[in-house]
């Protein structure tokens, strides 16, 4: 069975608006059937909120109704009603505890490498927060002057086609620089010698 979400909480709503039994309500929110009779005393929860699954669609009132008419019955849950996991394509799925104090290290890289680089892009590409970014790009983050520049890619903040499509855009960006300076010096020439033929 898929797992809900706040077990707790759902348990405490099911325990004080309902008839069903601890074992059922222990089932349902994967819960140790002790845990349940110490939230029906009040012994576990304090003053934790009940929430209503039938407000979260993770249960119908029919579907309750149900269970307590049969306390064999177990709960199940509104599969159809649940939203779907969102998938995350960018970047890395997960970053070890270890590797996370590096964030710096990649943030410092990726301004070095790309400097007309948005703190956004870079929030998106590694994970990271926009005042750890902010912090690196003014030179005002506590540890700045031991944070050495690392390649996000080896360090596994985010994967090569992103970093890539990074690389593209700004390889592009440089280029259009170039060129357009390219274009002001040769029209500065341009009009330097003009003005030289007018003084002849």
């Amino acid at each position: 069975m898929a797992k809900i979400l706040m077990p707790k909480a759902t348990a405490i709503w099911l325990l004080d608006n309902t008839s069903l039994t601890f074992n059922q309500i222990s089932d349902f929110c994967e819960l140790h059937i002790l845990e349940i009779e110490s939230m029906a005393n009040g012994e576990v929860v304090g003053k934790m909120p009940g929430i209503n699954p039938i407000n979260s669609k993770i249960l119908t009132s029919e579907e309750i109704k149900k269970c307590e008419g049969n306390s064999k019955l177990k709960l199940k849950l509104n599969k159809s009603e649940l939203p779907k996991p969102k998938k995350i394509a960018k970047g890395a799925k997960y970053t070890p505890i270890s590797k996370r104090q590096e964030r710096p290290s990649a943030i410092k890289w990726l301004l070095k490498e790309f400097p007309g680089i948005t703190d956004n892009e870079i929030c998106r590409l590694i994970r990271t927060t926009k005042n750890t970014v902010d912090s690196i790009r003014n030179k005002s983050h506590w540890n700045y002057e031991n944070i050495i520049p690392k390649d996000p890619l080896k360090l596994g903040f985010c994967n090569e086609k992103d970093l890539n499509k990074i690389s593209e855009m700004y390889k592009k960006e440089e280029e259009k620089n170039e060129n357009n300076v390219a274009k002001d010096v040769s029209n500065q020439d341009n009009n330097d010698e003009g003005s030289e033929l007018e003084k002849v």
